[in-house]
């Protein structure tokens, strides 16, 4: 049995804030979830796809192609009644965007929860990016946890309201709260463990919302907003402690910083701070009664001035001459990450606290010797080195390995970047090395040659293959099949040719979709077998219009992970 099915109410367990998420969600009665892998947020959909496994644990899950897709399977499977999430991290709330925008309109039935990781300071990301600005985009309710248990009881609180407005509810997370372990009270599970399915209601009126029915749904979305923002202002997951002059609003893992600096610099007494864990709506009226009697206030937020920007708006509204301190004011900065020791001498020069705690005795970091960079390589053994070990010989043989551009993608191979490889020129996000490739087709006279893995051929390289295609353009396209979603954690694609024994989905050859776009320049090589490889890998750079290379080997540490059975 997984560890996060057992029904032991009161027993304590220490848990990743994303395993406290999926124990939270099952407690709530979770019934479909979806997901495309992406850290931070991984642990997830790897934890639910496990549990699923269970006959016993009354849930259906999958990875599907991309995140647009999840969002979709688990909007529908809410409009049939059933309660349902996706997880996903920042940048894959892009690309669920399209669905995002358009389900806030046409609602939820069943409890449907968006689980977005943000990644601040980018450890596996190519961007920063702050989605709050998605929840106020689309017009959902937004929660924030700060620990791994109250991400638990958060999700579960998630659930319900989303019920109760008919909405779907954001639960943002960042790498810190993701990816921090601690103890975490299981609740009891259902009763009623079963998976039963539910039922769909026609209404025309609501569910295909052509341009009369949008109408109408935008304006049931702003009275459901109000609604919310009421139960913001009343909601115990904003927290307020301490009665002091100075006030201090935070969210997020920030708020643990805020609480310790307070208690290490002792100023329980004079702070007052309020901690938004229901942080959109904007809770108007209980921001204002909290600064009413207050002389300033300091706001810590990662990221975006969120909270820092609505807060003013409230104060104007108000006639509340309250001096607001944070980002615009360079007290705390609006990119990266934060750290206990930045939020805390942030606290410092705001309050004016006593010369006994000043910034000056604050551990000095000058001392601490730079350590030496470790980029990240590819590892080894993996055989993306050696394909483009491959492709380097056969450029070089035709003269072309300096002049060349290399678009390529998000995954494992976004390494070629670095020495010695260094194949890497130009990345915008999923799927875009295929995109990319066309534009510098029309726009150089220069060979292009395209590296993408499968799982990204499959989440959202095949639309712009077709487009390249379609409007005949001219660049090689190389496909690395590992056969698995390697940088994420080995997850399922359909593309797949080692499986678990326990993984019973049909394989997608992707040999086969190629082929189906209509592109008869397709060329299939092992990368191990170097001579063999460097001749085909000639003869393709030497075909006109779209030519396809399909690298197949399989992630050597999955391979051993599977027992190397094909």
């Amino acid at each position: 049995m997984h560890e996060l099915l057992q029904d032991e109410k009161g027993k304590k367990l220490f848990l990743l804030g994303n395993e406290a998420i999926v124990r939270g969600a099952l407690e709530a009665g979770l019934k479909v979830a979806a997901a495309y892998p992406g850290t931070p947020s991984s642990e997830i959909g790897n934890n639910l796809y496990q549990i699923a496994k269970d006959k016993n644990s009354g849930i259906y899950f999958e990875f599907s192609v991309n995140e647009k897709i999840a969002m979709e399977v688990a909007a529908s499977a809410s409009a049939a009644g059933l309660r349902s999430l996706t997880c996903l991290k920042h940048v894959g709330l892009n690309v669920a965007s399209d669905v995002l925008m358009t389900l806030s309109y046409l609602g939820t039935k069943g409890g449907m929860v968006i689980i977005n990781a943000d990644d601040p300071s980018m450890h596996s990301s190519q961007n920063e990016q702050d989605n709050r600005m998605f929840a106020k985009f689309a017009g959902i309710p937004l929660l924030e946890p700060t620990n791994p248990q109250e991400a638990k009881e958060m999700i579960i609180k998630a659930f319900a309201l989303s019920e109760q407005l008919e909405l779907p509810v954001m639960l943002r997370t960042t790498t810190r709260i993701s990816h921090a372990r601690g103890v975490v009270e299981l609740g009891a599970l259902p009763e009623d463990r079963s998976f039963k399915k539910g039922k769909f209601i026609k209404d025309p009126k609501r569910w295909v919302p052509v341009p009369a029915v949008a109408r109408e749904r935008h304006k049931v979305l702003l009275t459901r907003m109000d609604e919310a923002e009421k139960l913001a202002d009343t909601s115990n997951l904003n927290i307020i402690s301490g009665n002091g002059k100075k006030a201090i609003i935070a969210s997020g893992v920030a708020a643990c910083y805020v609480e310790d600096a307070i208690f290490d610099l002792k100023l329980s007494d004079a702070v007052s701070f309020l901690r938004l864990g229901f942080s959109f709506p904007f809770p108007k009226n209980l921001i204002a009664d909290f600064l009413k009697d207050k002389d300033d206030v300091l706001v810590v937020e990662e990221l975006e001035p969120f909270i820092e920007d609505a807060l003013k708006n409230v104060l104007f509204d108000n006639n509340l001459n309250i001096m607001v301190y944070g980002k615009a004011t360079s007290h705390l900065p609006r990119t990266f990450e934060f750290n206990p020791l930045q939020v805390k001498t942030a606290i410092i020069k705001f309050t004016g606290v006593s010369s006994d705690a000043n910034p000056d005795e604050l551990p000095d970091l000058s001392s601490i010797p730079v350590l030496p960079m470790r980029p990240p390589t590819l590892c080894k053994g993996c055989p993306h080195t050696e394909t483009y070990m491959r492709f380097k010989e056969a450029l070089k043989e035709l003269g072309l390995e300096d002049s060349a551009i290399y678009p390529t993608d998000i995954g494992c191979y976004t390494l070629g970047l670095l020495p010695p490889i260094q194949m890497a020129d130009y990345l915008l996000c999923m799927g875009s090395s295929v995109g990319s490739s066309a534009g510098f087709s029309v726009s150089t006279e220069q060979k292009i040659v395209a590296f993408i893995g499968d799982s990204t051929f499959f989440h959202s390289g095949v639309p712009s293959l077709v487009n390249a295609v379609f409007n005949n353009h001219n660049f090689c396209l190389v496909v690395l099949d590992n056969s698995t979603t390697a940088m994420t954690g080995h997850q399922p694609n359909p593309g797949m040719s080692i499986v678990p024994d326990d993984y019973d989905k049909t394989q997608v050859p992707i040999e086969n979709v190629i082929q189906g776009i209509g592109i008869k320049n397709l060329f299939k090589i092992n990368p191990y077998k170097k001579e063999e490889s460097v001749e085909i890998i000639k003869e393709a750079l030497q075909k006109p219009g779209v030519t396809v290379v399909i690298s197949e080997s399989p992630c050597i540490l999955y391979y051993k992970k599977v027992g190397g059975k094909k």
